[in-house]
């Protein structure tokens, strides 16, 4: 598809180096939902450890009309994904990622 991953698609630049789904916060007082890729707080902290998530998963590919974003600790994914099965598994994925309590996929279309 010519797209390196979710995370450079999405966020720009490169997936920080020691980047992961789910790190451990540097800050105990940070919500989950604000963990960074590296612990730290970020804003969008959620929407890019899935997007790291996706793109750990061997058996997940970047779908590039596919799109990760949250609202407080619900992932939000929107655009298009080929399968049902695509779909079930990135919700499967994104629900395994530490702060996440709700994965909304109303505005994916399969297909």
């Amino acid at each position: 598809m010519g797209i390196k991953s979710f995370f450079s698609r999405i966020f720009g630049g490169d997936k920080p180096e020691n980047a992961a789904a789910n790190p451990a916060p540097q800050d105990e007082s940070t919500p989950p939902e604000r963990v960074g890729p590296n612990g730290e707080y970020d804003q969008s902290g959620l929407a890019k450890r899935v997007a790291i998530a996706f793109d750990d998963d061997p058996d997940t590919q970047d779908f590039e009309n596919l799109w990760v974003a949250q609202t407080g600790s619900t992932v939000v994914l929107k655009g298009e994904v080929p399968t049902q099965e695509d779909l079930d598994q990135l919700v499967n994925i994104a629900s395994g990622v530490n702060g996440a309590t709700e994965v909304n996929t109303d505005e994916v279309s399969v297909g």
